[in-house]
């Protein structure tokens, strides 16, 4: 199933290609704001089926500014108590996965605080973990198996960090234990971010020492951007550890991606990890 980016609502379409960097940062802008008046606004009086449809939406728009054009290969998940564990690739990731599904994201701590993105991240009901305090990933434990038998999508990034979409770090395993507790299915997902001419778009990937400013110029020079997400099949936990778990979810990963790409423990960048 092929799908492009979602335009604007207003009935009014551009060709985001076309646009110069200060163009594209300018409707950026203006949506960003436009998206903090909602949170402030609207989302006080919304319920949880009502805030993640304004999110999904929301993110369909900001791909759209970003000239991401939106390709998914495979089924989408069905949101009803799984755990969506992907490759983490850049920052849009979060804002792709957001434009297809009702997810909660379990994040590092520090995405609160940056700038306006945080505060998206907190309203959209992401689930914040504090990676240096072991005991914390208790507590994130119980809430996700809390929200996965309560129905809920829960979507991680099980390598920890961010890599140029080249390669694919280990899966760490302490996050998938919630799967293993409320016995959810889990959904391997493959994103990649491509040229035109379907090669790496590296300029796309957010790690090593990349500023998320750096990051954003980047981004907005692209005449476009070819997201493609892979949900693989779905994994079931009964009977598995949470190593196990991880250890089926990699692969499925792995084996998705092109060859050559696929070598474990060779991706670039920040090598802070989740403990395990």
């Amino acid at each position: 199933m092929n799908r492009a980016a979602a335009w604007p609502a207003g009935g009014r379409r551009y060709n985001a290609r076309m646009l110069s960097p200060t163009l594209k940062f300018l409707r950026l802008a203006g949506h960003i704001l436009a998206g903090v008046c909602i949170v402030l606004l609207r989302f006080p009086s919304l319920d949880r089926p009502a805030r993640a449809r304004r999110v999904t939406r929301w993110a369909e728009q900001l791909l759209a500014i970003l000239a991401v054009r939106v390709r998914i290969r495979g089924a989408l998940p069905i949101p009803n108590g799984a755990l969506v564990a992907a490759n983490h690739v850049s920052w849009l990731d979060i804002h792709l996965l957001h434009s297809l599904l009702p997810a909660r994201f379990i994040s590092k701590a520090e995405v609160r605080n940056w700038p306006l993105f945080g505060m998206f991240a907190e309203a959209s009901g992401t689930v914040f973990l504090v990676r240096e305090k072991k005991a914390d990933a208790m507590r994130v434990n119980q809430l996700m198996a809390e929200h996965l038998r309560e129905g809920d999508c829960l979507a991680l990034f099980p390598e920890g960090t961010t890599s140029d979409g080249r390669a694919l770090l280990p899966f760490f395993p302490s996050l998938f234990q919630p799967a293993v507790d409320a016995r959810a299915a889990v959904w391997p997902a493959l994103i990649r971010y491509l040229n035109a001419d379907g090669t790496p778009c590296i300029e796309a990937a957010y790690y090593g020492r990349l500023s998320l400013g750096d990051s954003l110029r980047k981004i907005l020079k692209l005449k476009e951007v070819h997201a493609e997400v892979a949900f693989l099949p779905p994994i079931a936990s009964q009977g598995l550890t949470r190593r196990e778990l991880a250890r089926a979810a990699e692969e499925a990963v792995r084996n998705a991606m092109p060859s050559a790409h696929a070598a474990p423990g060779s991706a670039p960048g920040n090598t802070a990890r989740l403990p395990a």
